[in-house]
């Protein structure tokens, strides 16, 4: 399982750990959240994970970085991005219990409304498209 080992924090500051904590290699939190060791490493590359470097220069990562890993995970299918997830320091915090995070919420609303936008455009252009079909002729211009 974990991994305990002397090491250099280079942790960002909101997501510091206890000095005794248990560590997990980049392999063995690949294996418990489904996420790929090149995803992880994005996400620390990135400051979205809290990661030490051990003596023999291995990312380890403290068992908080299993939920973190799957919330970052949920948020980018659900359409954030890496610098979007990196907006939201005091969100990653919360995920020991809090269902939601308001800063969060309001960018889902955002997203929401802009995708439901785009879905209507798209609609029109369909139906544009039918219409042209069935006619054999390009439309006028609006």
């Amino acid at each position: 399982m974990g991994t305990m080992a002397c090491l250099v924090n280079r942790m960002p500051p909101h997501m510091n750990q206890t000095p005794a904590q248990t560590l997990l290699t980049i392999g063995e939190l690949s294996q418990r959240t489904g996420a790929s060791v090149r995803s992880i490493r994005h996400y620390d590359e990135h400051e979205l994970l809290a990661s030490v470097r051990g003596s023999n220069g291995y990312r380890m990562f403290p068992d908080k970085a299993v939920t973190q890993v799957k919330q970052i995970r949920r948020m980018i299918a659900t359409g954030f991005t890496i610098e979007d997830i990196r907006g939201f320091p005091d969100c990653m915090l919360l995920l020991e219990g809090a269902r939601t995070c308001d800063q969060i919420s309001d960018v889902q609303r955002q997203r929401l409304e802009t995708i439901e936008r785009q879905i209507a455009d798209l609609e029109r252009r369909r139906i544009r498209l039918l219409k042209t079909l069935s006619e054999g002729a390009i439309p006028p211009i609006d």
